[in-house]
């Protein structure tokens, strides 16, 4: 019997920042690699496939996610992953003072988006005898509230919270996946430009993230991708649903 050698990896909000960087290293590792976003990203080479879809809308993603895990050969796959990356900041500030259009793209984007695609996943591999994991990235504003991001802290709270339910899920089940909610550290990315560049008189926490920036505290995408995909292979990956790459292995 051969050995399967196939890795597929499914990877949301690759088109650039860290998801970009996680699906650049993951096909430098001859992974087979599946990407969700808006707009596809010229830069990705190799065993790719790019879907331009709007995750704010995320009913018919799952669906067609599902049918394409369904149809992998699944008597060659080594492992097989779901990464959801993809989120959506709404404009910094108070609640009292958001959009509720924003607000509800962003939620289903951030929260809505990763549950339904983490239920296709599950449902469409669930005979698959390779190992499964999905890894959730998450945020320390999912575990610390700050002011001036009220939907943000909420849907990486939820995240966190639906990988746990999930985790004691998929353990009841023979062969079950692993799930971790992920925070990555703080890193350079567009979604931090929007916070040092935010109205300090609506968020006040907008010195902070200026400083951070200055004093060279932040990863970049290259750097924080290689943690996150380092904290992937941790042979204990999923023994605690709730990670951070600070963590000691």
């Amino acid at each position: 019997m051969n050995t399967p050698t196939l890795h597929v990896t499914v990877v949301t909000g690759a088109s650039r920042g860290l998801g970009l960087s996680m699906a650049s290293q993951l096909l430098g590792r001859g992974h087979r690699v599946l990407t969700l976003q808006r707009q596809p990203n010229p830069a990705l080479q190799g065993s790719v496939e790019q879907w331009s879809v709007d995750l704010a809308d995320p009913a018919p993603v799952a669906e067609r996610l599902g049918q394409w895990v369904a149809a992998l050969p699944h008597a060659d796959l080594a492992s097989l992953t779901l990464i959801n990356n993809a989120a959506l900041l709404v404009t910094p500030g108070s609640l009292r003072d958001a959009q509720a259009a924003e607000m509800s793209r962003a939620l289903r984007a951030s929260l809505e988006a990763p549950l339904l695609l983490t239920a296709a996943f599950l449902r469409a591999s669930a005979g698959v005898g390779a190992p499964r994991k999905v890894l959730n990235i998450s945020s320390g504003l999912g575990r610390f509230a700050m002011a001036g991001s009220a939907v943000y802290c909420a849907s990486k709270a939820g995240m966190d919270h639906f990988s746990r339910a999930v985790a004691l899920e998929e353990a009841e089940v023979p062969g079950g996946a692993k799930i971790v909610s992920l925070a990555p550290g703080v890193i350079d990315t567009d979604m931090q430009v929007q916070l040092r560049s935010a109205d300090p008189a609506a968020f006040t926490a907008q010195a902070r993230f200026r400083s951070m920036k200055e004093s060279g505290g932040l990863d970049s995408g290259e750097a924080a991708a290689s943690k996150v995909l380092a904290y992937l292979d941790r042979a204990d990956f999923g023994a605690n649903p709730i990670g951070d790459v600070r963590d000691p292995a």
